[in-house]
Formats: C-alpha cells, sequence, structure tokens
C-alpha cells in the first residue's frame, strides 16, 4: 500500500508540474493570449489597408476620374480648355 500511495504522489506532482510550468501551461496560454492580441491588431490594419488598395485598383480599373485625378498631382496633367496657374513665393 505504501508504493502505491508513492506512485499516486509522483504521478500528481508531474501532472502539477505540466500545469504550471510545461507546455500549454497557465502562465503559457496567458502569452499566447497577448501574442494573438496583438497579431489580430496588426491582421486589422493590414486587412483595412487592402480593402483601400483594392477600392483603389477598382476606381483605376473602371473609371478615368481616379486616373485623372492622379495624373493632375502627381504629373501635372492639364486637360484641354484649362488654364494652370503656378505660385512661386519670393525668396526673401
Amino acid at each position: 500500500m505504501k508504493w502505491v500511495t508513492v506512485v499516486l504522489s509522483i504521478a500528481l506532482a508531474y501532472c502539477q508540474y505540466s500545469l504550471w510550468f510545461g507546455k500549454g501551461s497557465i502562465g503559457h496560454t496567458e502569452e499566447l493570449q497577448e501574442q494573438l492580441s496583438v497579431q489580430e491588431e496588426k491582421n486589422q490594419t493590414l486587412t483595412l489597408r487592402n480593402q483601400f488598395l483594392a477600392a483603389e485598383v477598382d476606381d483605376l480599373a473602371n473609371g478615368q476620374e481616379a486616373i485623372s485625378e492622379i495624373a493632375r498631382v502627381e504629373l501635372g496633367y492639364v486637360q484641354d480648355g484649362e488654364t494652370y496657374y503656378r505660385f512661386i513665393e519670393r525668396s526673401r
């Protein structure tokens, strides 16, 4: 009967060690939860960026207004019948 008590005590100690310090332990689970929340925030940011880029691609594929706007801003595009004014500040 004494050896059964010793075996069960060792088994209990092993289970407790695994619960508190082993892989899948309480501390490890909390650490994984923190990593998960950080990754979810990153994923949400990237999802918003992807949606914005998809909308921009759709505008470029289906509409001439977006192409015209980009050409105006980045290339200084001026359409026929428009007057382009450029203001230069004086250096003092």
